[in-house]
C-alpha cells in the first residue's frame, strides 16, 4: 500500500458553537444552494427505477463530450462550434445563444448569476494554444468578464460561494475571483491536469495525468495532502465523511482519510477506473472493464458489480435507490438497483450513444446528451 507525501499539517477542528457562527453558515448554506452545476444526484422526489418517458428533446449534431451545466430553470449546452446555447429546461425551448469566441475546453459551471465558459483558441497541433475564461449572464448570454490564460483550463470547472476554480494541461492549477476573474492564487506542477475539479468544505481537489491527487485548501491555495497513484486521475474526486474516494488508470479505486491523514484502502477493479461516486450504501466505481462496481464506504469489500453493455466513460446518476449510466456504444441508457446491482430501469436513446459527457439531472428531469441532441426524460405524467 502506497505511503501518502503529506505537506501540510494535520487540520483542526473546532465545534462551532455561538450562535453568530450559526447564522453566518446558514447564510452560506443558502448561497451554497443556488450555485449550480449538471448535478449528479437526483431530487427526491424522482425514483429512477420508474418508468421515464421523453418529454423534449433538443436537435444539434454539434454535441460535445463535455457536460452542459444547468440550474434549476435553465440548461446550458456547449457546442463544438463554439456557441453555448442556453434552454429553459421545463420544456426545452431555446433561451439564448451566445458566440463565446473559441472551442470549449472544459464543462461549463454555473453560479446564481453567470455561467462560466473555458475555451482555447490557436491551433491545437501548433504550440502554444492558450485558453480564455468567461462569465456569462445567465439570463442574457451577454459576456460579464473574460481573463485570457496561458494554456486552456480542460475537462471541467467547479465554483464555491467565492471562487472559481480549473486546472490546465500546462500544469497550473487555478482559483479565481468569481465576480471578476482575477486570480486568487496558483501552483504549477510538472503534471497535466485533465481531472474535472471537485470542491468539499474548504478543500477543492484535482487529479492529474502523472496519478497525483492533491486537495488544495480553497481560500489559501494551501496544499493540504497529496497521494500518488499508479495510473492517471481521470474523473473528479468524490468525498464523504472526510474521506476522499477516487479511481485511477491503474484500475484501483482508492479512499484516503483527511482526518487521519492516511490511504484506508484501495481495491483492484479489471481496467482503469473512469469515475466515482460516493452513495448511502458504499462507494459506486465505474471502470472500463464495462463493469459497475459498488464497495463498501470503510473497507471497500466488494458488495456487488455488474457488467454493462458498454464501457462506462462518465459519472452515473445517483438517486436513493438506484444508478443510472449512459454506456458508451449503446442505445439506452442503464438504470442498477443500488442494493444488489440489478437492472430496473432502460431509457431508449433512439440512437447509438457516442458522448462521454455526463448524464444530468435538473429539477425532476434526467437529461442525457446523444450525438444529435439532448434527451430530457421525467416520469409520465
Amino acid at each position: 500500500m502506497r505511503q501518502p507525501n503529506l505537506q501540510a499539517s494535520r487540520k483542526t477542528f473546532r465545534r462551532l458553537a455561538t450562535r453568530n457562527t450559526s447564522l453566518l453558515l446558514v447564510l452560506v448554506a443558502t448561497v451554497s444552494a443556488a450555485i449550480s452545476s449538471a448535478t449528479t444526484r437526483v431530487e427526491d422526489g424522482l425514483t429512477l427505477s420508474q418508468p421515464l418517458t421523453v418529454t423534449w428533446r433538443y436537435q444539434t449534431d454539434q454535441t460535445t463530450d463535455l457536460t452542459p451545466a444547468a440550474d434549476e430553470h435553465t440548461v446550458f449546452i456547449p457546442l463544438s462550434s463554439g456557441v453555448l446555447v442556453a434552454l429553459n429546461a421545463a420544456d426545452g425551448k431555446l433561451v439564448w445563444k451566445a458566440e463565446a469566441g473559441g472551442t470549449f475546453s472544459a464543462a461549463p459551471i454555473a453560479d446564481e448569476r453567470s455561467v462560466f465558459v473555458a475555451q482555447r483558441s490557436g491551433d491545437p497541433d501548433r504550440k502554444p494554444v492558450s485558453g480564455t475564461l468567461s462569465a456569462l449572464s445567465k439570463t442574457t448570454g451577454v459576456t460579464l468578464w473574460m481573463s485570457t490564460l496561458p494554456a486552456a483550463l480542460t475537462s471541467g470547472l467547479a465554483v464555491d460561494t467565492v471562487s472559481l476554480f480549473g486546472a490546465s494541461p500546462d500544469g497550473h492549477v487555478y482559483a479565481f475571483d468569481r465576480r471578476t476573474g482575477r486570480v486568487l492564487w496558483s501552483h504549477q506542477y510538472e503534471e497535466e491536469f485533465s481531472a474535472p475539479p471537485t470542491v468539499a468544505g474548504d478543500h477543492v481537489y484535482f487529479g492529474s495525468k502523472a496519478g497525483t491527487v492533491r486537495a488544495f485548501n480553497v481560500k489559501t491555495g494551501k496544499l493540504e495532502w497529496q497521494y500518488k497513484t499508479g495510473g492517471a486521475i481521470e474523473g473528479p474526486v468524490a468525498v464523504s465523511d472526510n474521506i476522499a474516494y477516487f479511481g485511477s488508470a491503474d484500475a484501483n479505486v482508492y479512499a484516503f482519510s483527511e482526518m487521519r491523514s492516511k490511504l484506508l484502502w484501495h481495491r483492484r477493479t479489471g481496467a482503469a477506473v473512469q469515475a466515482v461516486t460516493a452513495v448511502s450504501n458504499g462507494v459506486l466505481a465505474a471502470s472500463l472493464d464495462n463493469f459497475a462496481y459498488l464497495l463498501s464506504l470503510n473497507k471497500g469489500a466488494l458488495i456487488w458489480r455488474r457488467q454493462l453493455p458498454g464501457r462506462i466513460l462518465s459519472r452515473p446518476i445517483t438517486a436513493s435507490d438506484a444508478a443510472l449510466f449512459t454506456p458508451f456504444s449503446t442505445d439506452q441508457a442503464i438504470v442498477l438497483n443500488l442494493r444488489d446491482g440489478k437492472t430496473v430501469n432502460t431509457l431508449m436513446l433512439g440512437e447509438e450513444n457516442s458522448s462521454a459527457a455526463a448524464p444530468i439531472s435538473v429539477n425532476s428531469l434526467v437529461l442525457i446528451t446523444i450525438p444529435h441532441g439532448l434527451l430530457a426524460f421525467s416520469a409520465p405524467r
